[in-house]
């Protein structure tokens, strides 16, 4: 299987995990960073969209993070702090909510490196590779604390993920 956005993901996730240390790129952190990207942006859209067409939502990047809670977060945690630094050098930005935040609209390395790290600051595990969607997105609603989650979209998300990240795939 094949998917359109494919070549985005790959092209934002594969030097975002590069930056990271090595246990961060399990398969099964590929599947949630796909299944969030495809749920909160469709991998297309990089800054939230609104009923406005020439207003901007405060969300931004493929995994729309906001900067006072998602970009905030990773910056501070105690798990996150110092790979949030180093990944902020690696992209040349200011390692700041104020500095980061309008960056993630136009780099998706530094979005995805991010989105890894949200998902790192969670004390648990990413959920196994034979999970059903409902711990999936149990897992998902509980580290990006959508406003207005959308359940009936994820499904599809997930399945896609689990078809195109199959054990044993590069």
């Amino acid at each position: 299987m094949t998917h359109p956005q494919m070549a985005t993901f790959l092209a934002a996730v594969n030097p975002a995990l590069l930056l990271l240390p090595v246990p961060m790129t399990s398969m099964r952190a590929l599947r949630m960073l796909w299944s969030i990207g495809r749920q909160e942006s469709r991998l297309v859209h990089r800054f939230q969209k609104t009923n406005d067409p020439y207003t901007k939502g405060p969300a931004k990047g493929l995994w729309q993070f906001e900067r006072g809670g998602g970009v905030r977060g990773v910056l501070t945690h105690f798990a996150t702090r110092d790979l949030a630094l180093k990944l902020c050098a690696a992209r040349g930005v200011i390692p700041t909510p104020e500095a980061v935040h309008p960056k993630l609209e136009f780099d998706d390395v530094l979005a995805a490196g991010f989105a890894r790290l949200l998902l790192y600051s969670d004390p648990r595990p990413v959920p196994p590779l034979n999970s059903s969607p409902h711990v999936t997105w149990d897992y998902y609603v509980s580290n990006w604390r959508p406003g207005k989650p959308h359940r009936e979209t994820w499904d599809e998300y997930h399945n896609e993920a689990v078809q195109l990240f199959k054990e044993g795939t590069p």
